[in-house]
């Protein structure tokens, strides 16, 4: 039999068009905000409307694609989930961390739209995804209900933070200043939480850029509030 070889090279296929220039902010994953809207444009080679036929069957697909802000040199077996509090560690295969042999990682979302565009080609509309802009992606699979799908599942530590979701307070007159089509995201993003969860300074002000705009915030309890939105 003929061994496999150790090391394969993977190539973009696309890359995806988010509300995130930066890693601060995104949600831990995929799925918790879905009105976060993004855009799969494929690279000049896979923009072929053949390699999707079918795909507008599916209503969520798996993207498999690159910690590209979390790539390293070396890896450790043992990693501290930030919702653990940043201090207990846990085998690196037992979390979806970045800091991984292979910077991998895998998220479902939901198929919105296909659109075909004459600059582009065929561009993926997507709702729910955990990515930063101009991530490169490697893989797109359609996502199978009676195989991906087990709702008894055990949930791991996971379990202890799936529901902590924080109240959202914000003046009117700020609100105003997020364009109307990204404020329930904006919202959605603010409510999960972006710190880090060893922070816990109620004095501390925030900062967090999302879809243009600069979104400063403190948070003293279950209450988070909006200080100030400017645009960058």
């Amino acid at each position: 039999m003929q061994q496999a070889p150790e090391a394969m090279t993977l190539k973009v296929i696309a890359h995806i068009h988010t509300a995130f220039p930066t890693k601060f902010g995104i949600p831990r994953q995929s799925g918790l905000v879905e009105e976060l809207r993004g855009e799969i444009i494929f690279t000049p080679e896979y923009r072929n409307p053949d390699a999707l036929r079918g795909l507008e069957d599916f209503s969520h697909i798996w993207l498999v694609w690159q910690f590209s802000g979390a790539v390293r040199d070396n890896w450790s077996p043992t990693v501290r989930p930030p919702r653990l509090g940043g201090n207990t560690r846990v085998g690196v295969f037992a979390t979806r961390s970045p800091f991984r042999p292979n910077p991998l990682g895998l998220s479902s979302v939901k198929l919105e739209a296909i659109e075909q565009r004459p600059d582009v080609g065929p561009v993926l509309i997507v709702r729910g995804a955990d990515l930063m802009d101009a991530t490169p992606i490697y893989d797109i699979k359609p996502y199978i209900p009676y195989a991906d799908c087990h709702p008894d599942a055990a949930e791991g530590f996971t379990g202890q933070t799936r529901t902590h979701h924080l109240e959202v307070s914000c003046p009117e007159a700020l609100w105003q200043t997020v364009p109307e089509a990204d404020r329930a995201a904006l919202q959605g993003v603010l409510a999960s939480d972006p710190r880090p969860s060893y922070q816990h300074d109620p004095q501390r002000v925030y900062g967090m850029e999302f879809a243009g705009l600069e979104v400063h915030f403190t948070v003293d309890g279950a209450q988070l509030t909006v200080r100030d939105i400017t645009l960058l």
